[in-house]
């Protein structure tokens, strides 16, 4: 809390572990971010909730350090809710099934479901109340979370793919850079499958995928075609910092939060800047670990 706090005041780096970062803000201050975005598993086990239905403790605790606020424990800027597996995966007990999984949504939707009356805290520009998968815009930057992955239909989840498309249609038909935000990516965690000679997931199997499969990422890759999107940042693997391509797509992923990890990213009409870091101590000192610069065509 106290890194992401203090990073406004901090600079670009200008190298990392001796070599230079090519970033076109290095060595400049960072500035206040717009906004925090979480990439899913903002729970460890569906909210922390007891077996029966109740306010979950692990919910609780996040909501009351990443709600925008004033002081040392809270964030100081908006936060965008993103879920991931953790969040959505657990079942509670019977009738109540889907309990967990509605209590994280419905944390989404008070968040960011705007209404006639109803003011959420931070406001989606497109919020789909079948998926909870939202959309709005910094400036002229379109951005997208879609929690696990757009086209996730798990334990009776409607698939946000129809909606992407249409948000896209409506929002960045213009040309305008777009960024996805999702839980599950494109690495060898997120893309095994079961190998039945070891009775495990691997990423050599070739049974069922244990998280999306090829189907869905093609899927994806099809309903973002002919869009600037510059970047998928997502999480899903805790460990590993990480910035790659797969499928002409930029895709980042930092070490995961309760780890001290985040990402921090600046785009402008020409370019676009991101680093990866890491908290390394108590008093808002950071780490940065990777660096990566795009520059737009114009």
């Amino acid at each position: 809390m106290a890194a992401l706090n203090g990073i406004s005041d901090k600079e670009w780096p200008v190298e990392i572990n001796g070599v230079a970062t090519g970033l076109h803000s290095a060595g400049t201050r960072i500035g206040t971010p717009l906004g925090l975005v979480t990439g899913g598993d903002i729970t460890d086990d569906g909210g922390g909730q007891v077996t029966e239905p109740s306010e979950g403790t692990q919910l609780l605790q996040f909501s009351q350090r990443y709600q925008q606020g004033v002081g040392p424990d809270r964030i100081h800027v908006p936060v965008y809710v993103g879920l991931g597996n953790h969040d959505l995966d657990q079942n509670g007990s019977p009738p109540h099934v889907d309990w967990y999984r509605r209590e994280l949504r419905d944390y989404v939707e008070v968040n960011h479901r705007p209404g006639v009356f109803f003011k959420p805290p931070v406001p989606a520009t497109d919020y789909d109340v079948d998926t909870d998968c939202y959309s709005w815009d910094w400036g002229g930057l379109h951005l997208v979370q879609t929690h696990r992955f757009a086209g996730d239909t798990g334990h009776g989840a409607v698939s946000s793919l129809p909606w992407l498309k249409q948000d896209l249609a409506t929002y960045a038909a213009d040309g305008r850079p777009v960024i996805l935000f999702q839980h599950y990516g494109w690495d060898t965690f997120s893309i095994e499958r079961w190998n039945p000679a070891k009775r495990a997931y691997d990423d050599v199997g070739a049974g069922r995928p244990h998280w999306w499969g090829e189907a869905d990422r093609q899927a994806l890759v099809a309903a973002l075609k002919g869009y600037n999107v510059i970047a998928i940042f997502h999480g899903h693997q805790h460990e590993v910092p990480m910035i790659y391509q797969r499928d002409g797509l930029d895709l980042i992923k930092p070490k995961a939060a309760y780890m001290g990890g985040f990402a921090l990213a600046r785009v402008t009409d020409d370019h676009m800047d991101v680093v990866l870091g890491e908290a390394a101590g108590d008093h808002g000192e950071v780490i940065f670990t990777n660096a990566f610069a795009k520059a737009f065509e114009t």
